[in-house]
């Protein structure tokens, strides 16, 4: 074959290629997610080339400045109109930007923040071999008192790691409520699982626990990441397509230019019924509502107790976001299907959260099941189907996150001899001993309670009248009774803490350095703030409702 011909082959060969469009991405309106990945990037460079001696301090200012630079870029995003006027899909389809994408990316990163800053603490346990230590182990990679794990605490050796991990699944939060096809969906959901698995293995104490934990938390969220996939897969064989508004437009019967090769199946509402039931499963169980609750306990328990804080807050903030879109963007026209089940859902898990804390002897324990109750009053809005259900949903998730993580960082407080001192009877008398703390936690539990002039009296008053609106009157008895019962063992634990004699050889209560300080005040001021004056916030929320189809 002569050259020429050669030549020729290639040339025609190339032409095609040329025709390829180059994606068209908006780097500007995804800053916010940009910034985070790239500091946890940023970060694991710090860990190869950064001197041990300087990476917690390089990695704490990286950290803190990505997420405050992050979050001016939501504010600015916000006012630009991006949440009202300008909303629409970025990123070739991928991801939308609009007015509840905003608001829970803001709120996962401050969210993010104030859990930064109950990691970066280490003044609680006393100092190792003149080393201040933090509640992560000395070396994750050394088996639990083996001499190696000795020898790293005796070096002052410390896990910095901790910070990109934290930077990684903060960064899959922000895009999992913001996905806007089912593939990032997925992408979005195992960023921001994979992290949080690791962490809850690296508890300093107690790390046989920790990895229980950990096991735990990977087997079965490894389960609900295939019943999302498979469900994903099922409901593109229902629509030919990964997009929601694809799939939306299939449901309601007004897609146009079907493929001939899939309009066989696209009229199989057996693949879109089971799809969409597997991928709410997956969905469930990372916002921790039963039948889909087991891990929840033993990995709030096993957990590092910052770990356990941020994940219970973020965690529920962006998944209720990412359940929020597939329902109301995805799933509209199938309303009278699962409205019936998330009703089933909710009812149970207000009921089970609520009356299985009563039993827990465990401070921990007790937090990870009024957890489950939560998300069961959290449902209550999403099931209004409404504009008014997705603002208070939005309201609830805010003023809920700061006071669970400020609930942890206190938690983390409370120590004896083997660390942190989680068993109810050890915090009897806590008051007498330590005023202002016992105040603080009171202040938290009533919030949990939902007792007025706190957040969560103006959140729980927000879903339940807009699912009184939209049509589910009984559901929100159901919830005011579970309020009720939880309300009781929030107020067991003040009485113990305040009626109490406090006993001799009781738990001592460490002085924290200025970061935990921070967030547990910032907790407490979100408490206030959202219970005294809560309407310009409601507004906030009202107006970042609507979702961009």
């Amino acid at each position: 074959m002569s050259a020429a011909a050669v030549h020729s082959l290639w040339t025609t060969a190339a032409d095609p290629i040329s025709k390829i469009d180059a994606p068209k991405i908006e780097y500007a309106q995804l800053s916010p997610t940009l910034i985070v990945i790239g500091a946890a990037l940023a970060g694991v460079l710090v860990e190869a080339f950064v001197p041990r001696r300087f990476r917690y301090y390089a990695q704490l200012i990286l950290s803190a400045a990505a997420l405050c630079a992050a979050f001016a870029a939501v504010v600015a995003l916000a006012a630009g109109g991006y949440g009202t006027t300008k909303a629409h899909i970025a990123a070739m389809g991928a991801i939308a930007v609009d007015g509840p994408a905003l608001f829970l990316q803001g709120t996962i990163l401050l969210a993010g923040l104030v859990g930064l800053f109950t990691f970066a603490e280490r003044r609680l346990d006393p100092a190792a071999h003149g080393n201040r230590v933090d509640s992560f182990a000395a070396q994750a990679a050394a088996v639990p008192g083996s001499d190696s794990e000795k020898d790293a605490v005796r070096a002052g050796f410390a896990t910095t790691e901790v910070f990109p991990l934290l930077l990684f699944a903060i960064g899959g939060m922000l895009v999992f409520p913001s996905a806007n096809d089912l593939l990032t969906l997925f992408v979005a959901l195992e960023v921001l699982s994979l992290p949080l698995y690791l962490l809850c293995a690296l508890a300093r104490r107690k790390r046989l626990m920790s990895q229980e934990a950990a096991v735990k938390y990977f087997l079965l969220g490894a389960f609900a990441s295939a019943f999302t996939l498979f469900g994903i897969a099922l409901l593109y064989g229902y629509a030919g397509s990964v997009s929601y508004a694809r799939i939306a437009q299939v449901v309601d019967g007004t897609a146009t230019n079907v493929d001939p090769a899939l309009a066989g199946t696209m009229g199989n509402d057996a693949l879109l019924l089971i799809g969409a039931a597997m991928i709410m499963m997956g969905l469930l169980f990372k916002v921790g509502a039963v039948p889909f609750h087991m891990w929840t306990p033993d990995v709030y328990q096993g957990a590092p107790t910052p770990v356990t804080g941020f994940m219970a807050a973020a965690t529920k903030v962006a998944a209720f976001g990412a359940l929020l879109r597939l329902l109301y963007v995805v799933l509209p026209g199938l309303r009278w299907d699962w409205r019936p089940v998330m009703w089933a859902v909710a009812v149970i898990t207000m009921l089970g959260g609520a009356i299985v804390a009563i039993t827990q002897t465990d401070i921990k324990r007790l937090l990870a099941y009024s957890s489950i109750a939560h998300a069961g009053f959290i449902l209550a809005g999403v099931i209004a189907t409404s504009k008014e259900g997705v603002s208070s949903v939005l309201f609830y998730l805010a003023g809920y996150s700061f006071v669970t993580i400020g609930a942890f960082a206190v938690v983390t407080l409370v120590r004896d001899a083997g660390g942190e001192a989680t068993h109810l009877s050890k915090w009897a008398g806590l008051g007498r001993r330590s005023p202002l703390v016992a105040a603080v936690f009171a202040v938290f539990l009533l919030a949990f309670a939902g007792i007025p002039l706190t957040s969560g009296f103006a959140g729980k008053f927000a879903v339940f009248k807009a699912a009184a609106d939209g049509g589910a009157a009984p559901l929100v008895v159901v919830g005011v009774i579970s309020s009720a019962i939880a309300a009781f063992f929030y107020i067991r634990v003040i009485v113990l803490m305040f009626f109490s004699e406090p006993r001799p050889d009781g738990p001592t209560v460490a002085v924290p350095s200025p970061l935990t300080m921070v967030a547990i005040g910032m907790g407490v001021a979100v408490t206030l703030v959202l219970g005294v004056a809560p309407q310009y916030f409601l507004d906030l929320a009202g107006q970042a409702g609507v979702f961009v189809r």
